[in-house]
């Protein structure tokens, strides 16, 4: 069997979660504690750096939620249905 490089499937699973329940909702704080110190902006600038923090924020930890929703790629068996 040849070697694999990264986090194994259970590690990204489980940094999934970590960085979900915990990570999103601490940037959540940050990005409308960064916008409020823009002196209230208007309503369509302050929409679009949402989207771009909303972006922003995912981009670093692609490789972790890549392939996490299906199947695990290691198991023996392939569940049935």
């Amino acid at each position: 069997m040849g070697e694999r490089r990264g986090l194994s499937y259970k590690a990204r699973r489980r940094w999934s979660l970590v960085i979900l329940l915990i990570g999103l909702p601490a940037y959540v704080v940050v990005a409308v504690s960064l916008v409020n110190m823009l002196d209230r902006p208007s309503i369509w600038i302050e929409l679009l750096v949402y989207i771009g923090l909303g972006i922003l924020w995912a981009l670093p930890f692609r490789f972790i939620f890549r392939g996490v929703g299906q199947a695990d790629p290691d198991a023996e068996d392939p569940p049935r249905d």
